[in-house]
């Protein structure tokens, strides 16, 4: 059927955003618990969120397609 409109893959839309020159950006992972053990400095970097890797971008983009 032609004119079928394409649908966003919600876990994707959770979890990744893009910026506004358009590189896709994502959470890092390892926050969550066991914090004891991580520094502070560590923690800290955990926090902020990091760019894509360009072999994944190819398969993130698929999943948002707007």
């Amino acid at each position: 059927m032609a004119g079928q409109k394409l649908k966003t893959h919600k876990g994707a839309k959770k979890r990744f955003r893009k910026t506004g020159t358009g590189k896709l950006m994502r959470n890092k992972a390892n926050k969550r618990h066991i914090l004891t053990k991580k520094s502070r400095s560590r923690k800290r970097e955990l926090g902020k969120p990091t760019r894509v890797s360009p072999s994944d971008v190819y398969r993130i983009t698929a999943l948002l397609p707007n």
